[in-house]
């Protein structure tokens, strides 16, 4: 993928997280075949998410999720709480690339 359409791909998911929710919830963030690579609970919907695709100091891992991020997704829940359980759910069903805290279940 070349830099004219990663930047495309960049201010395409900026454009759908704009229309996120700024409730809690969970989100799933894709690769390009649709695989969920990342799990993560929020808050504020719109604002976590959004901090992922603003440029600024991100961790290594972090930029290569971002680099793998074709569509994101999310599921709305009524408290931060029952946010965290679903995710913890999710990572356990899902085993997401770059979840590694919850990955272990031993």
């Amino acid at each position: 993928m070349g830099v004219k359409e990663d930047l495309e791909r960049i201010e395409g998911l900026k454009t759908l997280v704009g229309q996120f929710p700024l409730t809690p919830g969970v989100y799933l963030m894709k690769n390009n075949d649709g695989k969920i690579i990342y799990v993560g609970k929020a808050k504020e919907l719109r604002h976590r998410v959004r901090n992922y695709l603003q440029k600024g100091p991100h961790t290594a891992k972090t930029q290569v999720l971002v680099k793998n991020i074709f569509h994101i997704e999310y599921i709305l829940t009524k408290t931060e709480a029952e946010a965290f359980l679903l995710e913890a759910s999710l990572i356990k069903k899902h085993r997401p690339r770059y979840n590694i805290r919850l990955k272990d279940d031993k």
